[in-house]
Order: C-alpha cells, then sequence, then structure tokens
C-alpha cells in the first residue's frame, strides 16, 4: 500500500488533472479507504466539485471500513471538532454525508450520536428543499434502527457516551455495576426514550429487562441520584445548526435518562418519587440557577410526567414536589406540563391539586409539640416550629439556659451531628414557605373544610398548624351561619374565639373555612383589626388586613375589562420578579421578535373542598408593553407599561377553550385576589416609587407620571396603609408630632413640617411643598423597632413611611449631609 503522503500528492495531481477516478480505480481497498479520507478533508476545506464526483463513487464500494475510520468521516462533518461549519454542511451534504454513511453500515460500532445529528439535518432538508436528500435520509434511519450487538461486561460506546460530562462521571463511580448481566440490553432499551411519556408496550419491556439485570434496581438509582446533582457544563452536544448550549447532559445521555426515570417508576414508585423530583427541579431549573432557559427541559419534562403518573401513596409524594416546581422552575413548556401532572393525580383521587397536597406534607421529626429533640452531650438541640410559622434551632443548656447557637462544646464534640440538624432546619424554612403559599391559595379559593380534615391536616399537623392557627377561621354547622374566630385549644378539641370573647366550638358535623374581608362586613372587620392589632398578633400572610376590591362602576361600564391599574410605568425587572412569584406568567417583554408587548396570565386557585372534576376554572389576563428607551446591550426591557385586566373561564376538569368573560361574572374572590396581585405589581415597582428617580439627569422621564403617582390618589393597599397606621400612630413615642390626612402622613419636625405620600413613601417639605429624596434603608428598623407592625408586606412600604416619620420627627438629630443639605435649603 503506498504511504499516506505519497497518496495523498499524487491523488492532488490527479484532481488537478481530471485523473482522479484512474488513480482510485489503480488502488487496493485499503488504499481506495485513504483515498476516501483525503477526498472528504479536501472537499470540507475547498469545496472541489471535481473531488466531490469521486468520493460519491467510493460511497457506493463496500471498502472495509473500521470504526475507527468511520469516526473519523463523522467527526468532520458534526460536533465540536467539525471541519465544517453548519451551513456548509447543509450545502454540501450530498457530497460529503454519503461517504461517512457508507462507512458506518460496514463498521461493526458507529458513532450513533452524530448519526443521530446528521438524520436530524437530513430530515429537515428533506422538508425545506426537497426529496433529493430523502435516500440519505432513509439509509441514516434505518442503520439508526439496526439493533446494536450486546456484550455482557462490555457497555456500548453509545451508552452513557462522552459527550458530556454526565456519561463519564457515571461510567468511572459505577463501573462494577455497568459490568453487570443484563445491563447493557437494559439501557439499551432506556436510550430509546425519545419522549416525554413512554407507551404500555415499552414500560412492560423496560420491566422485563431490568429484573433480568444484575443489581438493577441499585443501578437506575445510582444512575438517578448522578443526573439530580450533575454541575451545568458546556455539552459537546451534536446539534447540527451548530448551537452549543450550558446543561447537564448530551441528546444521547437524555434519553437515557428519560427510560431510567420510567423504568424506575415501575420498578419501585416511593423511591421514584424523589429521584423523579430531584431532577425535575435540578433540571427545570435555569441555567446559572434562574431563568427560563432550563438546564435540560427534555428531561425535567419527562420528571414531570413521570410524578403526572404516581398513584396512591406515591402520588402523595409526588404532589409534594410538583406544589415545590414552580417556585423554581420558570419555562413555560416546563410549567404548562407540572400544571396537568397535578391534575392528573387529583383527577385519579377525586381532589383538588391543593387538597390533596396538604396530604403529604411532612413531620420531618416533629413530634405534637412541633417540636424534635437530639441530646447532644449536656446539652439538647431543639428544632422547633413556632407560630406564625417561624422554624428556630435552639441548645438547652444544663441550666435551663436556652442558646440560639451550637455552644462550643457541642461543636467540638459533636459536630458531625450538627450538619443534619442544620439541614432540617433549613428543609423545615422551605416547607413553612410551601405551607404558607398553600394556605393563602385556599384562602384566595374560598377553600372549604370538614372537621376532621381541619384537625387533622391544618391545626394538628406539627409543621402546618404553626401556620394555620395564626389564621383567622370560621365555622358552621349544617344550616348554620359562619361563626369567625381565633384558633383556641379547648378540653375536647378545637374552638373559635370571637372578638366578643364568645367561643364556637369545632364539633364533628362542622365546616370549616379562612376568613377572607371580602365576605365581611365592614364593622366586622374593623373590629377584627382592632383585635390583632391590641394583641400584637401577626399573621402569617396579609389575611385581616387583606385589601378588598370590589366591582367599580367604571367597570361595570366597560364589561370586559377592568382600566383601574392601566398607564403605569414600572421596573420591568422588578416587576416581572413579582409576577413569577405570584404565579403570574407570559413571553418577556424586550427588543426582539415579538418582546413589544405581553399578556401575563395566572389561574387562580380552586376551591380545594370540591371534586377535581367540578367548578370552574377562572384566570387573569394581564396586559404590559415595553416602554421604547431604545435598545440596550442585552435587549431586555427596563420599564413597561399597563393595560387592561381581562378575566375567563372554563368548565372543570380543564375541558374545552377558555372564554371572555364579563367583570360582573367573575366571583368576588377571584377578581379581588387577581386585582390585588396587579396592585402589588404596581405599587411595588411602578418609577414612583422610586426616590432617586427625579435626580436621573438626562435619563428621567415621565414627569407627570412621576408627580401623580406619587402624591395622587391612594390605591386600594395604601388606603389599608393609612387605616393600619391609625391604629400603630397612637402608640408610638412621636404620637404628639404625626397626624395622618386623606392621602399624607404629616409630620412635625423642630425644623420643618412634612408630609409623607401613604401610597409611594415620597416625602414633600412644607411650607412651598419641595420634594425631599430620602432613600431608606428597607433592612435598618430606623427608630421604629418598638412598634408592633401587623404585616410587612408591599414591598416593606408601611416599614419604610414609619422609619421616615421617626427619622424627620426629630429632623434635627439628622447627620447624613445628603438630606440636611435639602432639609435646610431656603430657610
Amino acid at each position: 500500500m503506498v504511504g499516506t503522503t505519497g497518496l495523498a500528492n499524487r491523488l492532488d495531481e490527479a484532481v488537478r488533472d481530471g485523473r482522479a477516478g484512474e488513480l482510485v480505480d489503480s488502488l487496493d481497498a485499503a488504499g481506495r479507504r485513504e483515498c476516501a479520507l483525503l477526498l472528504q478533508a479536501r472537499i470540507c476545506r475547498r469545496g472541489d466539485r471535481d473531488a466531490a464526483a469521486v468520493l460519491t463513487e467510493l460511497a457506493g464500494q463496500r471498502l472495509g471500513w473500521s470504526t475507527a475510520e468511520s469516526d473519523v468521516l463523522l467527526a468532520r462533518l458534526v460536533g465540536p471538532d467539525a471541519a465544517v461549519a453548519p451551513h456548509e454542511l447543509r450545502e454540501g451534504f450530498l457530497a460529503l454525508v454519503p461517504i461517512a454513511l457508507s462507512a458506518a453500515e460496514q463498521s461493526e460500532e458507529p458513532d450513533r450520536a452524530r448519526l443521530r445529528a446528521l438524520h436530524r439535518c437530513a430530515t429537515d432538508l428533506v422538508t425545506y428543499q426537497g426529496d433529493a436528500h430523502r435516500p440519505v435520509r432513509d439509509r441514516l434511519a434505518a442503520l439508526l434502527a439496526r439493533e446494536v450487538p450486546l456484550v455482557d461486561g462490555r457497555l456500548p460506546r453509545h451508552l452513557l457516551d462522552s459527550l458530556d460530562a454526565f456519561g463519564p462521571a457515571m461510567r468511572s463511580a459505577h463501573a462494577d455495576l455497568l459490568d453487570g448481566e443484563g445491563v447493557a440490553a437494559f439501557l439499551g432499551h432506556c436510550v430509546l426514550m425519545d419522549r416525554p411519556r413512554a407507551t404500555r408496550a415499552w414500560r412492560r419491556t423496560a420491566a422485563v429487562l431490568l429484573a433480568r439485570t444484575e443489581s438493577g434496581p441499585e443501578l437506575v438509582r445510582r444512575l438517578l441520584a448522578g443526573i439530580a446533582v450533575q454541575p451545568e457544563h458546556r455539552v459537546s452536544d451534536l446539534n447540527p445548526w451548530g448551537m452549543s448550549l450550558t446543561g447537564i447532559a448530551g441528546d444521547t445521555n437524555t434519553c437515557l435518562v428519560r427510560g431510567l426515570l420510567w423504568a424506575a417508576l415501575d420498578a419501585d414508585a416511593d423511591r421514584a418519587v424523589p429521584l423523579a423530583g430531584a431532577i425535575a427541579l435540578h433540571a427545570g431549573t435555569g441555567i446559572g440557577g434562574s431563568g427560563s432557559m432550563c438546564r435540560n427541559q427534555p428531561l425535567a419534562t419527562t420528571a414531570v410526567a413521570v410524578l403526572g403518573a404516581c398513584e396512591g401513596r406515591a402520588g402523595e409524594q409526588a404532589v409534594q414536589w410538583l406544589g415545590r416546581l414552580p417556585k423554581q422552575v420558570r419555562n413555560r413548556t416546563v410549567l404548562k406540563g407540572i400544571a396537568t401532572a397535578l391534575e392528573a393525580v387529583a383527577a385519579r383521587s377525586g381532589l383538588t391539586p391543593s387538597m390533596l397536597r396538604e396530604r403529604g406534607v411532612p413531620t420531618h421529626g416533629l413530634d405534637g409539640r412541633g417540636m424534635r429533640e437530639e441530646q447532644l452531650g449536656a446539652y439538647t438541640a431543639v428544632l422547633s416550629v413556632r407560630e406564625p410559622g417561624t422554624a428556630v434551632l435552639s441548645f438547652l443548656g444544663p441550666g435551663g439556659r436556652v442558646l440560639k447557637s451550637p455552644p462550643r462544646t457541642v461543636r467540638d464534640e459533636h459536630g458531625e451531628r450538627l450538619a443534619p440538624l442544620r439541614a432540617a432546619l433549613k428543609g423545615l424554612r422551605a416547607e413553612l414557605t410551601a405551607e404558607r403559599t398553600r394556605l393563602e391559595e385556599h384562602l384566595a379559593a374560598g377553600t372549604t373544610w370538614s372537621a376532621e380534615d381541619w384537625e387533622r391536616y391544618c391545626v394538628d399537623h406539627p409543621v402546618t398548624g404553626a401556620v394555620a392557627r395564626a389564621l383567622l377561621w370560621e365555622v358552621a354547622a349544617d344550616g348554620e351561619p359562619w361563626s369567625a374566630g381565633l384558633v383556641e385549644r379547648t378540653g375536647g378539641g378545637w374552638a373559635l374565639a370571637g372578638a366578643g370573647g364568645t367561643a364556637t366550638p369545632v364539633g364533628p358535623g362542622s365546616r370549616l373555612r379562612l376568613w377572607h374581608p371580602v365576605r365581611a362586613a365592614g364593622e366586622d372587620v374593623s373590629e377584627w383589626r382592632d383585635e390583632l392589632t391590641g394583641r400584637e398578633l401577626r399573621q402569617p400572610f396579609k389575611q385581616v388586613f387583606r385589601e378588598v376590591y370590589p366591582l367599580t362602576p367604571a367597570e361595570v361600564a366597560t364589561g370586559a375589562y377592568s382600566n383601574r391599574f392601566a398607564g403605569h410605568v414600572l421596573r420591568y425587572g422588578q416587576a416581572r420578579a413579582l409576577m413569577t412569584e405570584r404565579g403570574w406568567r407570559g413571553n418577556h417583554l424586550g427588543y426582539f421578535g415579538e418582546g413589544y408587548s405581553s399578556e401575563m396570565v395566572r389561574e387562580l386557585p380552586r376551591p380545594g373542598g370540591l371534586p377535581a372534576a367540578e367548578g370552574a376554572h377562572w384566570r387573569a389576563r394581564f396586559s404590559v408593553e415595553l416602554v421604547d428607551e431604545g435598545a440596550r446591550g442585552d435587549g431586555v426591557a427596563r420599564l413597561c407599561s399597563t393595560d387592561q385586566v381581562r378575566f375567563e373561564r372554563r368548565a372543570a376538569a380543564g375541558r374545552g377553550a377558555w372564554e371572555r368573560a364579563a367583570l360582573p361574572d367573575v366571583p368576588r374572590l377571584v377578581l379581588s385576589e387577581a386585582l390585588r396581585d396587579v396592585d402589588l405589581f404596581t405599587a411595588v415597582a411602578s418609577i414612583g416609587a422610586d426616590p432617586r428617580w427625579r435626580d436621573r439627569g438626562e435619563e428621567r422621564a415621565y414627569d407627570g407620571y412621576w408627580e401623580s403617582w406619587s402624591f395622587g390618589e391612594l390605591t386600594e393597599s395604601a388606603r389599608i396603609r393609612r387605616e393600619t397606621l391609625a391604629r400603630l400612630l397612637p402608640r408610638t413615642r412621636i404620637a404628639d408630632r404625626v397626624e395622618l390626612t386623606d392621602r399624607f402622613l404629616r409630620v412635625r419636625g423642630e425644623l420643618r413640617a412634612y408630609r409623607i405620600h401613604l401610597g409611594s413613601g415620597n416625602v414633600l417639605m412644607e411650607p412651598e411643598d419641595a420634594y425631599l429624596c430620602i432613600v431608606a434603608d428597607r433592612g435598618a428598623a430606623g427608630g421604629h423597632d418598638e412598634v408592633f407592625l401587623p404585616f410587612e408586606e408591599d414591598g416593606g412600604l408601611l416599614s419604610v413611611i414609619l422609619s421616615k416619620a421617626f427619622l424627620l420627627a426629630a429632623d434635627t438629630g439628622i447627620t447624613d449631609r445628603t438630606i440636611t443639605d435639602q432639609i435646610r435649603r431656603g430657610l
């Protein structure tokens, strides 16, 4: 055989002289393979048409290609070291691919990952360029469908391949398990799972193969546990369009894990649930820990589908995971899958997702007192939950002294036992956050409980009880009116203590629901607000002081939409974060495609007391538009403007299309809760709430809006703030220096008098109404730390207003020059 260098020179001369075909015909099979490798490389570099014709002829011959030679031909076409750009591959597809395909067909174990990438490319070319590419596509499909020879003790290279970090890591960590009998056949079946849901036939085959696999369940568990903690990395994926992305697994290993998830469910559902939940969370979280571009969308959607297929006890566990995922997952496709999975599990149980979720809230080892104790030498570590839902880890010393942190003796002698306790504290805090959210959903939905369920899943539960017992409830027996009260324990069970000193026992036939001011008379609302303020009871979320939004005459006139919060200018990043936190989903705004407007949508909670197949579904749509300031480097909007709020409904169980609803037809709770969210977005994210907006120089705009919002009429949330201050201020040491007007808190200092707007927190100085810019530190108490605050929501504005009031009441003691210069100007 002629040496490669000599053959390369001869081949170059023959191509130039048009005699390449003659040269190839004179060579044996090995020489022709060398020529094919050289010609493909030449075409990749130069796009030589004469060379392409000879290469096409060689592609039709059986030349005895080895796997290594096949790999070289394929690697030049797709992958991180490809010799051609994606657009060059598409343009020269019929010249470059047939020789690589022919070699792969003749080799023992071709590179299936690259063949799959070429098949995707060929499929697109058939769609957009015609049938000329169809024969190559069909040959690629047939080759990929060819059964891979399986040998026990040797894992085929397309299983746990090296195109990402996950495959090599698992091969290295679990080599003993991967060499077992039946492993190659089982994983070979799993890697065929290229869709979110497995068919019954696929699952039956997987179960049979897993039963024949040595240490099969343990292998499945370890591989799934591995992907659940796989760090992000640049995946050497073989995307024929040239997009290399950060993720946790490439295409082939993604398919493999998808199959493992379904196999795990059928093998042991109880053990599969936490693995599927962890994978859904890890894969569904945005790259870098946030955002909607998740680490691996196919894995996340499959894990969610597996959770949605769980039944019985496993279904209750799955609902806990599905309920937690939307707090961190932002990808719309994955979120849609979560909603579908929740409905599927709930429909099988006959309950709504929220009611089903509460049946599986873990106790985290707490006893009936809400405590978990562990002896650490002479000290007792106490993990506890206190009302209104605070998790605490404390240490009880020999003399009965309670310490907030572990003493040195505990750290030195029992350090290894502290880590699990701190992890338990972190998990308990996360659980309490989820429970506050879930109970607030029940408040918004108007859920009713039987007395038995209320006691078992709410007030008696070691975790949920700390939150539930700090809320105001209503109880009614059959045919009796609702009676409101705070939860208190009696000798024989539970009762609700009314504001007037009466108590209503919770009997076996009673029904209970969370009290909501939308259903209460004005005098009752005021009485309960006085009661909580007098007792200094802080609730886990704003309930008694909750804003209510009844339908206005203007909304009755428009009929189909509300303009109550239209025309505001918001800081888009902050508004978007709030909307996502409150469950509103929609397209991003920015300087791209359809980024100039968006509708943010939230489906309102449904009453948990109804079976899943009953009751209507309601959702609200909030329109926002990009405020054009000129394109920025990242293309993301900085400001947005608000527009209409509309409502839609559809029949139970998600059947049928969403239909527009007239505002008078929207239930009071649905209307009030949706508009409360929108009020929150505008109150917190409005540019009028930014005291520095006036100091932005030439970048400042929308002065008219800023002035009208900063000092204009109060919204409902601001009116609640005013009412709350009326209760709190008489208790303070500055009571004789403050007074409430219709829109302002007026503060009398030594140097001036000031008016703090109750909606924005912005300050005007008398007598000329000059603007006073004070940028509050929301993490500092600001002198009002002795004042009880019944709630601290809405961006902490109640606290900010009180801080400014205490500061300005003692204006002669202010040392900040940025403030004193403004106050003394003109005096």
